[in-house]
């Protein structure tokens, strides 16, 4: 490993995140979460960044990770700080790590996410392999550990060019099983309200006309006729002789029919239908029936070359 990052000022693009970090109740302190795989990504950083040396190389690598955590220019989670790409070793996420250098790694990790730092790192984030020379006049060496030198990134008015990290007093490391979507060290967001459920389709062709038939449909009726005594007196008589004619209409019609009756009762005789004569028809069946011959092909053909006129 030559050198960590560029040596010029590093763009603001892609991994800044601009979301301040999750308050907590402690007085003065900033948390982030970590998770086992955060804790892992740390200890494969120190060790392929420091030469499997000895614990001041470990916790300053550890310190340079950190630093990096709590900028504003790098990735909020350990993990996504060692894998960015182009800055730390080569496979520091894929090769083996010695078992026997697991003790080691585990003490220097836990000390440092319960806030110890190697302090003479100060704010440097960046770091290269010692006794390597480069011509840029922003490299501001702070330390050399576990056979890295230690920078940090400022102008020619002492000032650093990049976003400063946050001390190691004002940040609480807080273990949590797995990162969810949102990371605790961002800020909360209100949660969208649940859509609305969509109301099942109804078949085709169907219409829902919400109306229902009545089982009894009223049927409405005339209002009775009011008559007065004098009506009733004057149409008395009338309705009477009405019904006297009606009757004595009906009477000579009555005989009549009887009378009428008799003479066709005592005329009428049934009459016995004569057997028809059936007149004997010769039938001669035919004994041999035409075929007709069909035309010769030639004809077909001739006809077929031949113009629309013949």
């Amino acid at each position: 490993m030559a050198t960590t990052g560029c040596t010029s000022t590093p763009k603001t693009t892609g991994s800044i995140q601009t979301t301040k970090p999750l308050q907590t109740s402690t007085p003065g302190k900033v948390t982030y979460n970590y998770t086992t795989e955060d804790r892992t990504c740390l200890k494969r950083a120190m060790y392929f960044e420091s030469r499997q040396s000895d614990r001041d190389g470990y916790m300053a690598v550890g310190s340079v990770v950190l630093n990096r955590l709590t900028s504003p220019a790098y990735p909020k989670s350990i993990c996504g700080v060692v894998s960015q790409a182009r800055q730390f070793a080569p496979g520091v996420m894929t090769r083996e790590v010695k078992p026997q250098a697991e003790p080691d790694l585990n003490e220097a990790a836990d000390a440092l996410l319960k806030g110890e730092r190697n302090p003479a790192v100060k704010k440097a984030m960046f770091f290269h392999t010692s006794g390597l020379k480069f011509p840029y006049d922003n490299m501001y060496y702070v330390t050399v550990a576990g056979g890295n030198s230690f920078y940090e990134k400022r102008g020619a008015d002492g000032e650093l060019q990049t976003p400063a990290p946050l001390p190691a007093y004002e940040v609480a490391m807080n273990f949590v099983p797995e990162h969810n979507q949102m990371a605790a060290q961002f800020e909360l967001l209100t949660p969208a309200a649940s859509p609305a459920r969509a109301p099942i389709p109804m078949a085709d062709g169907v219409v829902d006309t919400a109306y229902e038939a009545p089982d009894n449909v009223p049927v409405p009726q005339a209002a009775p006729m009011q008559t007065t005594a004098d009506q009733v007196r004057m149409q008395q008589p009338q309705l009477q002789q009405a019904q006297l004619q009606q009757t004595q209409s009906k009477q000579p019609q009555i005989q009549q029919k009887q009378v009428l009756q008799a003479p066709v009762q005592q005329a009428y005789v049934p009459s016995v239908p004569e057997p028809a004569a059936f007149e004997a028809v010769a039938y001669t069946i035919p004994t041999a029936v035409a075929v007709p011959t069909p035309r010769p092909a030639a004809f077909d053909m001739a006809r077929m070359r031949g113009g629309i006129g013949g």
